[in-house]
Formats: structure tokens, C-alpha cells, sequence
């Protein structure tokens, strides 16, 4: 029997991680429903860029948008207001 993973590419970030990173992005905004919102918005400028680079990407947009976010929560401009 071939190997399980030869049709589909195995996800390049855990989803455990991801689920951390997604937590305290939440925890650290002020608004929920505001954060939401910014995780759409990036995700969906970076559909529109990866599509324009003729890219294929190995991380969904969404997934990518919440890994950059969680990376920036030094940065009081992303969630604070």
C-alpha cells in the first residue's frame, strides 16, 4: 500500500499551536468581535496576494493571518486601540 500522505500535503503548521495562537490573540484583544474582523481582512489581502503571486500556498490564508497576528502582539497597533 502507497504512503497515506502521497495525495494530500500534510498541514506545515500544528493545529494545536494554531489553537494557542488563536487563544491568545482573543485574550489579548479588547474586542472579540474586533479582532475577528482583523483576522478576516488580513487573511483575505493575503488570498488576494498569494493568487497575484501565482503562489501556492501551504498555509490557508486564515491560518497564516493568525500566526502573523499572534507574532505581532508586541505590537500595541495590531489589537490595542
Amino acid at each position: 500500500m502507497a504512503k497515506s500522505g502521497s495525495l494530500h500535503k500534510r498541514p506545515t503548521f500544528d493545529t494545536t499551536q494554531l489553537m494557542r495562537r488563536s487563544d491568545e490573540l482573543i485574550a489579548a484583544a479588547s474586542n472579540r468581535y474586533r479582532i475577528t474582523v482583523q483576522v478576516a481582512n488580513r487573511a483575505k489581502r493575503r488570498r488576494f496576494e498569494d493568487f497575484d503571486s501565482g503562489d501556492d500556498p501551504m498555509m490557508k490564508p486564515v491560518m497564516r493571518a493568525i500566526v502573523e497576528m499572534s507574532d505581532e502582539l508586541t505590537q500595541p497597533e495590531i489589537i490595542g486601540e
